[in-house]
């Protein structure tokens, strides 16, 4: 279980101690120290003592926020927080939060405020995938009160974090000064505020029911990507909903109402040659060829001036690219055949320093963006420009300039994951290969990552 040292935890733990032989599974807990209190590691000793008094394993987790400019600093420690709780979870196991009614009645409250929809007014699920795992809160039908009723009769103690007092954060205010208000004319604010909740979350389950139905007529020929046409047929509603559906199956947040709408009108409208794109934390949705693809924002771009300088011997050689690019590597092909695997750089090779041909040294560039080079991808073709090449091959606007191209002498020899150029001063040696590999959209894009191999010219 998830162990703050608060009363909500505290509350959550000794019910579970004390129910241990009936749970049907090891109980352990885990603490984060988010390290954004002076008092974080003292917090941490008081969960280890109680844990130890209890008999219940802990592990101690220190974790680093990272508030960028004018984000929230409460939102990054619950994404920082639920991160790590994600990569905890193996299989099978379940993650314990002690979340409660009151708990719920701020969640939904602050979902009104922010103009959320049927999701948001769903408010926190009582059981939720997390990681490999599953996310549980068992408390949501009791109140604040009837906890510190409990620890107290119990005897009890926790932590009183002093950020929780603080009415900068948008919750204390609902939890200090709006929802006592709300309970002295409505004493049961708290529990019908989170019916509403669950109210929502039915009519949530009913919408994403329709949704994943509707989703598999609408896959397009790319995998993960949606057909627009077929998307443009649907009813707005519909369409809204199964557009954060097939984000959701994707891995992504779904965006707010005004990129939503961008989304679903600003792309379909852009001129046939455009590359639209939406953006928020996380995702870029693109369109390409009439369908939606929704992938991980790409690496920063080297400039086009920029050139790394890659020696291979034999045949042989790897080459780390810039952060998120991956590495490159030559290998020859498995088995006895692999001695008739080479590249030869035909007469430019003889007139390389003597030192250097002897041992095989051969020393290539690698460049990105650049769109000036011509490629013959095999012996008996004509040379043909990049931007032809990355039409056949099915590569959009927006990727090319990520593709390594490698030259030797300044004339181009191979594009990574696209083709070989052959040339009379370039032949390729039957079974050898070009391995791109790492490259943070190798998964959405994954015949990037197949090797060339090349052919004898």
């Amino acid at each position: 279980m998830a162990f703050s040292g608060g009363l909500d935890s505290c509350v959550l733990l000794h019910a579970l101690a004390v129910a241990r032989s009936r749970l049907g599974a090891d109980l352990a807990a885990v603490h984060l120290d988010h390290g954004i209190h002076p008092r974080s590691r003292d917090w941490g000793v008081f969960c280890q003592r109680r844990c130890a008094a209890l008999g219940v394993p802990l592990r101690l987790l220190r974790l680093t926020v990272r508030c960028p400019p004018g984000a929230s600093l409460e939102a990054q420690a619950r994404e920082c927080r639920y991160g790590a709780f994600a990569e905890l979870l193996a299989p099978d196991e379940v993650l314990l939060s002690a979340q409660h009614e009151d708990d719920q009645a701020e969640t939904l409250l602050l979902a009104l405020l922010r103009g959320s929809g049927v999701r948001g007014l769903a408010a926190m699920p009582a059981v939720a995938p997390l990681g490999r795992g599953r996310l549980a809160r068992p408390l949501l039908g009791l109140s604040r009160a009837a906890l510190r009723d409990y620890a107290r009769a119990q005897g009890l103690h926790w932590i009183e974090d002093p950020s929780n007092a603080d009415l900068g954060f948008d919750r204390n205010v609902l939890r200090h000064q709006v929802l006592p208000l709300l309970r002295e004319r409505w004493p049961a604010a708290s529990t019908t505020l989170a019916r509403s909740a669950a109210h929502c979350a039915e009519a949530s389950g009913l919408l994403d029911q329709s949704a994943a139905r509707a989703i598999e007529t609408l896959r397009g020929s790319r995998p993960g990507a949606l057909s627009l046409a077929a998307l443009a047929a649907l009813d707005r509603p519909l369409r809204k909903s199964v557009v954060r559906h097939w984000l959701l199956e994707r891995g992504f947040r779904p965006p707010d109402s005004r990129r939503l709408d961008q989304l679903l009108d600003d792309l379909p409208a852009a001129r046939p040659d455009a590359n639209p794109c939406v953006v928020w934390e996380g995702c870029e949705v693109r369109r390409y060829r009439g369908e939606l693809l929704a992938l991980r924002p790409l690496p920063p771009l080297p400039s086009r001036n920029a050139s790394l300088s890659w020696r291979i011997a034999g045949a042989r050689g790897v080459l780390e690219l810039p952060p998120g690019f991956g590495r490159l590597e030559w290998r020859q092909g498995s088995g006895d055949d692999s001695a008739g695997a080479r590249l030869m750089l035909g007469q430019a090779v003889a007139s390389a320093p003597p030192s250097r041909a002897a041992l095989g040294i051969i020393e290539l560039q690698v460049r990105f963006g650049q769109a000036g080079h011509l490629c013959r991808t095999q012996p008996n073709r004509p040379q043909q420009g990049l931007k032809r090449l990355f039409q056949e091959a099915g590569i959009p606007a927006w990727l090319r300039p990520y593709l390594p191209l490698i030259l030797y002498k300044e004339r181009l020899i191979a594009i990574a994951g696209v083709a070989f150029c052959h040339d009379r001063d370039c032949q390729l040696g039957s079974g050898l290969r070009l391995l791109w590999s790492g490259f943070a959209w190798e998964g959405d894009w994954p015949q990037l990552s197949r090797p060339l191999l090349g052919a004898r010219g």
